[in-house]
């Protein structure tokens, strides 16, 4: 069953940059996929407007039965509630303890306190954090305040998760941490899993679907892929 159909996908900036040209490609539900390439290929506009943070120039990209090529910002809600987003900087609330940080994205929704809770602890259970409810970011590690925005993202247990270079600022040992989380949420819930990375390492261990972009358009994409890019590619970089 398709998840994401993107259709000849194009976005133009308005200074003329061209960030994404003629992407087309189908995800299935319940897929994890590795998007890859060099810095400023293009991935990370793709990734942006699959949760409608950028609008495509061109083409159409439709998201749990969403066309968000054509969806109003008045509506983007609609898509949010459905998408999970991991983001590399972690983005929490420095004031608020990692469990009100997770439920912070309940009570945006006008979820009531006895739907919360239970969702929060599960969510949080998830990642491992359930002795740290009270803590406050500053009290955690890059590693743990990463897991509690791994909570936040599937605390309303979407269908698809977007990770964006989750484990960019963080030590080799904890990425590997990370990613065992990440893979379990795919195996165990059956969460659609899109991530961009670096980690080379991380990318060929996992054996996982992988999409090469490169220069904004898809260079390939191999069901067991490996971490590539080509050479000209790399010496661009």
């Amino acid at each position: 069953m398709k998840l994401i159909k993107v259709e000849h996908a194009y976005k133009i900036y308005k200074n003329g940059t061209t960030a994404v040209a003629d992407i087309s490609v189908n995800i299935d539900k319940g897929e994890f996929v590795f998007v890859i390439g060099p810095t400023g290929c293009g991935k990370s506009t793709f990734m942006k407007m699959l949760y409608r943070e950028e609008k495509p120039t061109d083409g159409k990209i439709i998201v749990g039965g969403i066309d968000v090529s054509k969806l109003r910002n008045s509506k983007v809600y609609k898509l949010r509630r459905k998408i999970g987003v991991v983001f590399q900087d972690f983005k929490l609330l420095p004031k608020l303890t990692v469990y009100e940080n997770v439920a912070f994205a309940l009570e945006t929704l006008g979820l009531p306190n006895s739907q919360i809770r239970p969702k929060v602890l599960k969510a949080v259970e998830a990642v491992g954090l359930k002795e740290k409810l009270r803590n406050l970011p500053s009290q955690l590690s890059g590693g743990e305040q990463q897991r509690v925005a791994i909570a936040r993202a599937i605390v309303n247990e979407p269908k698809l998760l977007i990770c964006d270079e989750p484990t960019g600022n963080l030590d080799p040992d904890t990425s590997k941490e990370i990613m065992s989380i990440i893979d379990n949420i795919n195996k165990e819930s059956g969460t659609t899993i899109i991530m961009a990375t670096h980690d080379k390492e991380l990318v060929n261990k996992m054996k996982k679907r992988v999409i090469v972009i490169e220069d904004g358009v898809i260079a390939s994409d191999d069901m067991k892929g490996r971490y590539k890019v080509h050479e000209s590619v790399k010496n661009t970089k």
